[in-house]
């Protein structure tokens, strides 16, 4: 297999279908489909599950399932109903119409060692009743041998605020 060398485009471009897919399953789930099934597809395309190990801590999991090591907690956090996982209402059917992201953690915010990318910064959240969330992440990427990014590292949470 020959692989290339992962670019700033790539790492950006996985990004940014992070955050089209998380608007993608709000869609689906405003328009009575199967959010389930987009929320798979969006863990599948871009979380390293399948051949690798994930560390994904989300922005509002709590207890016993802070972390979700498996497919099946990913799934769980972004649109609920998972008895496994029964604190999660599920992230991604509030509805979120925009979302972006920057990388601001340092001049560039993106680190590219080898196989792997980093990215530091914030996502920012608009829901269709116009109210706004944003969020510091953490992403790490790994290149995989299909020669796509897949993250094997997210950790988010809500920005500390020393008024509460």
């Amino acid at each position: 297999m020959t692989t290339h060398p992962i670019t700033e485009e790539m790492v950006n471009s996985a990004q940014q279908a992070w955050c089209d897919g998380l608007v993608h399953i709000g869609e689906v789930h405003a328009a009575g489909a199967d959010a389930r099934a987009a929320a798979g597809e969006l863990v599948d395309a871009l979380y390293d599950y399948a051949d690798g190990t994930v560390f994904f801590k989300p922005t509002l999991a709590f207890g016993k399932n802070t972390f979700r090591s498996t497919r099946r907690g990913a799934i769980s956090y972004f649109v609920g109903g998972d008895p496994e996982f029964p604190e999660d209402p599920g992230f991604a059917l509030k509805h979120w119409v925009k979302i972006w992201y920057d990388n601001n953690a340092a001049e560039n915010g993106i680190q590219i060692h080898g196989d792997i990318a980093i990215t530091m910064g914030n996502v920012y959240l608009q829901s269709a009743a116009n109210d706004e969330v944003t969020v510091d992440k953490t992403f790490v990427f790994r290149l995989c041998s299909d020669g796509k990014l897949r993250l094997c590292v997210h950790k988010s949470a809500l920005p500390y605020s020393p008024e509460g």
